[in-house]
């Protein structure tokens, strides 16, 4: 099997920002990816993506902004100066050092007025802040949620995410190969619920190994009570990239 070193995004699903801190410690840099979600975010806000950005990591920021275009539009360019850290020149604004996330979520419901605002407004505050575009990808479906037409939408949701300029999507890796089939081989494709082999599923409905992920067509992987629930979390990792 490939390395999946430049793949794998560690889910930092916890509840105090020292837990976070202590995993990244720990983990890093055999990790260098990392997903603050909405438990973390709403606790500590962008001392959590600093936290992660000063020890060297990369931040999958994952809000899954829904709401009115004009809110998401705002939404993305505030999440991508955050880790942020200005260089300044005889007390004048001189530039940014280069920001530490480098993928945000919006949800794929919000409709392709709201996904376009999303890219509208990460290019154009990439360009005004001279730093590198994160990638923009919609969430379809939740990896949790399980119903008879789960394909059906994640390809019509994927589809409307091409269509209004997103970078690609989120998506299990049961609908992975239709939505590369479907959307080519630049669209980027992140899968949760990433599982050793005979690992519980836990919540999630449609869980995959790495090697099915990346077979089934996946860029990113995302993992988290595999790696955070385990005595040894950095052998948990090394084991899960080591899988044949």
């Amino acid at each position: 099997m490939q390395d999946i070193s430049d793949k794998l995004i560690v889910a930092l699903d916890v509840d105090t920002l020292e837990k976070a801190g202590r995993f990244v410690d720990i983990l890093y840099p055999t990790v260098k990816l990392f997903k603050i979600g909405s438990q973390l975010f709403t606790a500590y806000g962008p001392e959590a993506v600093k936290m992660v950005g000063k020890k060297g990591g990369k931040v999958f920021l994952d809000l899954k902004f829904h709401d009115i275009p004009n809110t998401v539009f705002a939404s993305t360019c505030s999440s991508i100066a955050l880790g942020l850290e200005p260089i300044t020149s005889e007390g004048h604004l001189a530039m940014f050092e280069s920001g530490c996330v480098f993928m945000i979520t919006v949800h794929t419901q919000g409709g392709l007025d709201a996904m376009k605002a999303a890219t509208r407004g990460a290019e154009e505050t990439s360009k005004e802040l001279n730093i590198k575009k994160p990638y923009i990808v919609g969430v379809t479906v939740l990896t949790s949620d399980k119903q008879e037409d789960t394909a059906k939408v994640v390809l019509e949701r994927a589809s409307l995410a091409q269509q209004a300029g997103l970078d690609g999507v989120v998506c299990s890796a049961q609908e992975a190969a239709a939505v590369r089939k479907a959307c080519g081989k630049g669209f980027i494709i992140v899968t949760p619920g990433i599982r050793p082999p005979a690992a519980a599923k836990d919540d999630q409905q449609r869980t995959a190994t790495p090697r099915e992920a990346i077979r089934a067509g996946s860029n990113f992987l995302v993992v988290g009570r595999p790696v955070l629930q385990a005595a040894d979390p950095l052998k948990a990792v090394k084991e899960l990239k080591c899988q044949k």
